[in-house]
């Protein structure tokens, strides 16, 4: 029989992050995007709970075990409070799991001790490409070996906090193999590294992110990760589609819960609009998007931490990714819809959640759980 009751641990860390996203982030949601701006206090508050530090070994400077299921009850709860916030707070996430999924055994030694800090590492991740037709599998940034180093040519889009970056994982093609490797670059140091303006997004408008240029960038070879072995790539991308999809079923959360309790409110002719059967619908069609996207989200998750082969993990993560694309737009939308005409105003949140779902299928290799 499958039970779906999270352990002790992982509901006292829901918990946990349950009250900062309602204590910390939904109150000071509208101002952090009206001002493209987090706040460090609401950062380090977030980054207290040890999400990131628990999924590294003790042996490497965290103190617990990875889990791909608690991370992404973890995630939903964090984006529910704010996604911007959500994707800064995991930014160092895009470096620290790729090595400990991927890493040699020197790069988890000398980079995962620096995520148990007190304070969220500046390390993040270029993987995006700016053009139609993006394809992860197909990346026109390209790595050329040139004796104990390789080289790093393209541009790369949507990187979160670039610019305070100590450590940047480049994702490119290899110009010998044509395999995508992921290539460790010190930050804005590094020659021939050139980061852009800050981008000005339609949403998730307090998270920085930046385009880059890689022009003849130099990379020990010894930063390549997975080394000689390479860098498991699709097995890289699972995690993040499981990792996004989490986090838009929390937006999705969000938008489904404040516009039902605003439709039990609001009444129109003397009943709440909620008892009118076109409202009652919608909101019905949003609860069942939700719960869904939700059960597919936790099926790869489950997947991941059961080692099943990689191509039912493939299978179940894209599943995942590619519904929770959908359904967070139908249910943001059907959220602004419930409003009416508030809903077009910026001082209810439905339409913030909107411009942040839209941009969910964009966001590749932003998140990873």
């Amino acid at each position: 029989m499958l039970d779906f009751t999270p352990t002790e641990e992982q509901q006292m860390l829901v918990d946990a992050i349950n009250r900062y996203a309602e204590n910390e982030l939904q109150g000071q949601a509208h101002e952090m995007d009206e001002h493209s701006d987090i706040p460090d206090s609401v950062l380090l508050k977030g980054w207290e709970i040890g999400l990131l530090p628990a999924s590294i070994p003790e042996s490497l400077g965290g103190f617990g075990d990875y889990s791909a299921v608690t991370n992404t009850l973890a995630f939903e709860e964090l984006a529910y409070g704010d996604l911007a916030t959500a994707l800064k707070l995991m930014a160092p996430a895009l470096l620290a799991y790729p090595v400990l999924f991927s890493g040699t055994d020197d790069q988890k030694a000398r980079f995962l001790p620096l995520f148990g800090e007190p304070a969220p590492y500046p390390a993040t991740a270029a993987l995006v490409e700016s053009r139609i037709g993006f394809d992860p599998y197909d990346l026109r940034t390209t790595a050329t070996r040139e004796g104990d180093h390789i080289v790093l040519n393209g541009a790369k889009a949507y990187v979160p906090n670039a610019a305070d970056a100590e450590w940047i994982l480049v994702y490119a093609k290899d110009t010998e193999t044509g395999k995508t490797n992921g290539f460790i670059v010190e930050g804005a140091n590094v020659e021939g590294l050139v980061i852009g303006e800050r981008e000005k997004l339609m949403g998730i408008r307090g998270l920085p992110t930046y385009s880059i240029q890689l022009n003849n960038v130099r990379v020990p070879a010894d930063l390549e990760l997975g080394g000689h072995n390479g860098t498991q790539f699709e097995h890289l991308l699972n995690h993040m589609h499981i990792g996004l999809a989490a986090m838009a079923t929390g937006v999705m959360r969000a938008s489904y819960e404040y516009a039902k309790n605003y439709a039990k409110e609001r009444v129109q002719f003397g009943k709440p609009i909620a008892s009118k059967q076109a409202v009652a619908f919608m909101l019905a069609e949003c609860a069942i998007e939700v719960d869904s996207t939700r059960l597919l989200v936790w099926e790869a998750a489950w997947q991941l931490d059961s080692d099943k082969p990689v191509n039912e993990i493939t299978q179940a993560a894209y599943l995942a990714r590619e519904y929770a694309n959908k359904a967070a737009l139908f249910v943001t939308d059907s959220g602004v819809q419930v409003l009416g005409g508030h809903g077009f105003i910026r001082e209810h949140p439905v339409e913030r959640f909107l411009r942040n779902a839209r941009g969910i299928p964009m966001f590749t290799g932003m998140a990873i759980a």
